[in-house]
């Protein structure tokens, strides 16, 4: 099946820890064309993967809309979300989600089992999807015998089994090293191209990014900028990740003492402020924790 249209309108997201209340999504827009491949990027805590969840069926929307083809996912029951996300939205996953007791061709078939796919039409699926991602002399190996790449392809594999219009990676190179990852960005690519299927693509690696068509950089919750593959190469150039992490994590410095200012002009009432502070707090917190992730230490 062919790639859908994604259309979001006004996408808000709260998370509540305690009486903290914290906005993941601001009222996001955003539309991506059939066929087309889209990598999101932007620092951690921005709502990325929240995004990706919710378009995908596996979070709920605060408020806002969000369609994909002619289905609006925000307005599904339960019911119809299961069935929502077995045929139309396939799922790729950093921690790559296979099952460990099953083979390379059980994994790719496990998702047609549970939406009643025959017999044979399961077994031809397999083989297709094998010859697809290049592994078919690795069908009888367990995930623990297979290659990160290769466990990663299989799970491209599995994504497709449905034969579903969307797929949907989050970290899809996360794991694997600089080799492995451009093969699986390249599978990523020859699956859009030759299926037609809408991608979309979480990752923090904009070598990875410069793949897709299309690139939405996610700051706070909202879409700040759109770019090009050759705009992220100035972009790199001009500011490595690392210092784009540094300089937000001192904007918001900036941001939480204008807070306080406001706070105490009376500009803002205690439970704004509260609110305000908490939410940038977080977002600080998580842009701190991935610096260290990545051997620096933050500000």
């Amino acid at each position: 099946m062919n790639g859908l249209n994604i259309k979001i309108r006004d996408l808000v997201k709260v998370h509540h820890t305690g009486k903290i209340e914290v906005q993941a999504l601001r009222g996001l827009n955003l539309d991506i064309t059939p066929g087309e491949l889209v990598s999101i990027i932007g620092p951690s805590g921005s709502g990325k993967s929240t995004l990706l969840n919710i378009i995908g069926g596996l979070d709920k929307a605060t408020a806002g809309s969000v369609q994909v083809g002619e289905k609006t996912v925000t307005a599904l029951s339960v019911r119809q979300l299961v069935d929502y996300r077995r045929k139309i939205v396939g799922h790729i996953f950093q921690n790559l989600n296979l099952i460990p007791t099953l083979t390379a061709k059980e994994n790719i078939e496990f998702s047609m089992v549970a939406s009643g796919v025959a017999r044979g039409k399961r077994k031809q699926r397999v083989q297709e999807l094998l010859k697809t991602v290049s592994l078919l002399d690795r069908a009888d190996h367990k995930p623990e015998e297979l290659s990160g790449g290769e466990q990663q392809r299989i799970a491209i594999a599995a994504a497709l089994a449905n034969d579903a219009p969307v797929l949907l990676a989050d970290e899809p190179t996360g794991e694997l090293d600089t080799a492995n990852a451009r093969i699986i960005v390249e599978y990523l690519v020859k699956v859009n191209r030759e299926l037609g299927k809408t991608i979309v693509m979480v990752t923090h690696d904009p070598s990875v990014a410069r793949a897709s068509n299309r690139i939405l950089r996610i700051e706070d919750g909202l879409i700040k900028t759109s770019l090009t593959p050759s705009e992220v190469i100035v972009q790199e150039k001009a500011v490595s990740y690392v210092d784009q992490l540094k300089d937000r994590i001192s904007e918001i410095y900036v941001q939480l003492d204008q807070f306080d200012g406001d706070f105490r002009s009376g500009k803002i009432d205690g439970d704004e402020y509260v609110q305000k502070r908490q939410s940038l707090k977080h977002i600080r917190d998580s842009l701190k924790e991935e610096l260290s992730r990545m051997g620096v230490i933050p500000p």
